[in-house]
């Protein structure tokens, strides 16, 4: 039976079938929840969210591939969240990125019955998704810098390790990420990217480049006060004159 508009929709997604078999039937005893699906793995769980739009998803944390918050980042449309996982140490990144309860596993009934209450009440108050910046540094434990940025392409999700990021362009709303010859689009400014960048390897050379100093072969004077940067492959990016200083800290 297809669910009315009342309905909240739920996708459940969790590494262990026991677990989701265990949510689906405290899911299925609500009359107004329906489960539209379920995935085990954190690239699945992209794909149906995606396609699927569901009120609700109970998301595990550690899975294989991608984690809790990394789905959650490459969402165009974040739904409501309720964390499930044996966990507990995520709790506070969980509601820094607005995440509407957090259960720990064994989950007992009572237990997510109050989370699907909490559920039901963020949708009546349409409360706003959190900012993917916001979804991408509660990707990562505190103190620690990102080790690899996820791009979505259409149905596809690219993992690139930071180490293979040549250099990163700012393009409006978007930044061009160029690595081992190719470039790819993700919906972030340069600001939030960089923040989550080693700054002893990234630079911010420009207001618009981000350079990895690994790949730089030399710096040359343009003009008075101008100066470029040389890359490895013949790439020249322009060096304002605060990029200049932070390099020379580097240097």
């Amino acid at each position: 039976m297809k669910p009315d508009a009342g309905t909240l929709r739920v996708v459940i997604v969790d590494d262990e079938a026991p677990a989701r078999a265990l949510l689906r039937e405290y899911c299925e005893a609500h009359d107004d929840v329906a489960v539209v699906g379920e995935c085990g793995n954190g690239f699945d769980a992209v794909k149906a969210i995606s396609e699927k739009n569901p009120d609700l998803v109970l998301l595990d944390v550690q899975m294989p591939k991608l984690d809790g918050f990394e789905v959650l980042e490459l969402l165009d449309r974040p739904p409501i969240v309720v964390f499930v996982t044996a966990y507990d140490e995520y709790a506070l990144r969980a509601f820094e990125v607005h995440a509407v309860d957090y259960v720990l596993k064994p989950v007992g009934r009572e237990r997510l019955d109050t989370a699907i209450e909490r559920a039901r009440e963020r949708r009546r108050t349409a409360a706003p998704a959190p900012r993917p910046a916001a979804l991408a540094a509660a990707a990562r434990p505190p103190g620690e810098h990102l080790a690899r940025v996820l791009v979505k392409d259409g149905p596809n999700v690219h993992v690139i390790p930071v180490a293979r990021i040549d250099w990163i362009e700012a393009q409006d709303d978007y930044v061009g990420i160029h690595a081992e010859g190719r470039t790819h689009l993700k919906n972030r400014t340069l600001q939030d990217l960089a923040e989550g960048l080693d700054p002893a390897r990234f630079v911010r050379v420009h207001r618009s480049y981000v350079l990895n100093v690994d790949r730089l072969a030399r710096l040359e004077i343009q003009a008075k006060d101008s100066r470029v940067a040389i890359l490895k492959d013949g790439k020249v990016l322009p060096v304002s004159r605060a990029g200049y200083a932070r390099l020379r800290e580097l240097m």
